[in-house]
């Protein structure tokens, strides 16, 4: 199995097997912060399984349809899962704070407060294995997915907070700690969908990635300069396209070279998919 799959198929199995504890424990003992947990985690299920779709899609070759390649399918669908996640922390949310103005209180056991200390350990490993292979591979939905993960595991220790204020008497604890998930959940949202809103409408690379373009171009022998450099995202991947100035009297054989040097050169760059090199002919092009 190729590495960029194994998180999400431990996301797929690891939050089925917490989802249903958590929903079976909670139903069993009316606990809406484990059974608004269970369903935070059984959403995840369903968005790693987007995932994996948008990952087999956008890792697609080029084809006349898409003669640029299908990268952008991969931010797309970070962006569908951000909004799924937005959905549920709304629905969890009023949940919660139905609970708190109808009032009613639940009993607090060991096996509760178990399942969300197995969860929070569970959630913080895969948060760790997700991060790690998303920001190696710079797959966006794998750093989306690892950063539920994370939420889930935050959310699991507002869980554990609010049933131990329940155990100690606080009336509202379990739903206040509902509450605090959706919280969590609206947060991480957010974030992903704006994150790869950056990625679906081309915005350009920080100041820093284009200055490292322009000194790779200007490494190249007989580069003697560099001008109307543009680049912008396409998917998680930079697009580039700049002019290079080259002396007059190389011949269109050596200035093909050069500019197929710097192409490689700057396609080194492991944010960079594509690059266009445009030759212009010192004190001559404009």
């Amino acid at each position: 199995m190729e590495e960029i799959y194994r998180p999400i198929w431990l996301s797929i199995v690891g939050n089925l097997f917490l989802a249903l504890i958590k929903l079976i424990v909670g139903f069993l003992y009316s606990s809406i912060a484990l059974i608004s947990d269970g369903v935070h985690s059984l959403s995840d299920v369903i968005t790693s399984v987007i995932g994996y779709a948008g990952i087999k899609i956008s890792s697609k070759p080029p084809d006349k349809s898409h003669p640029f390649g299908h990268s952008r399918f991969e931010p797309m669908v970070a962006f569908l899962i951000g909004e799924a996640l937005l959905i549920v922390a709304y629905e969890i949310g009023r949940n919660a704070v139905h609970r708190i103005i109808e009032g009613g209180a639940i009993e607090v056991n060991s096996l509760m407060l178990g399942v969300t200390v197995l969860s929070i350990l569970l959630k913080e490993a895969m948060f760790r294995y997700s991060v790690h292979v998303g920001r190696k591979l710079n797959s966006q939905i794998l750093v989306a997915d690892a950063y539920h993960h994370r939420s889930d595991s935050l959310s699991s220790v507002a869980v554990l907070v609010g049933l131990g204020a329940q155990e100690l008497g606080f009336m509202h604890g379990d739903a206040i700690a509902g509450l605090l998930v959706a919280v969590f959940l609206l947060k991480v949202s957010l974030e992903v969908i704006l994150e790869n809103v950056r990625y679906l409408t081309g915005q350009a690379p920080p100041f820093e990635v284009c200055e490292e373009i322009k000194e790779r171009a200007l490494g190249v022998p007989k580069v003697l300069g560099v001008h109307d450099l543009r680049a912008h995202y396409v998917g998680s991947k930079l697009h580039v396209e700049l002019h290079i100035e080259v002396p007059p009297e190389l011949s269109l054989k050596e200035a093909h070279d050069v500019s197929e040097e710097v192409k490689r050169r700057i396609e080194e760059l492991p944010e960079v998919e594509m690059a266009f090199v445009h030759v212009d002919i010192e004190g001559v092009t404009e």
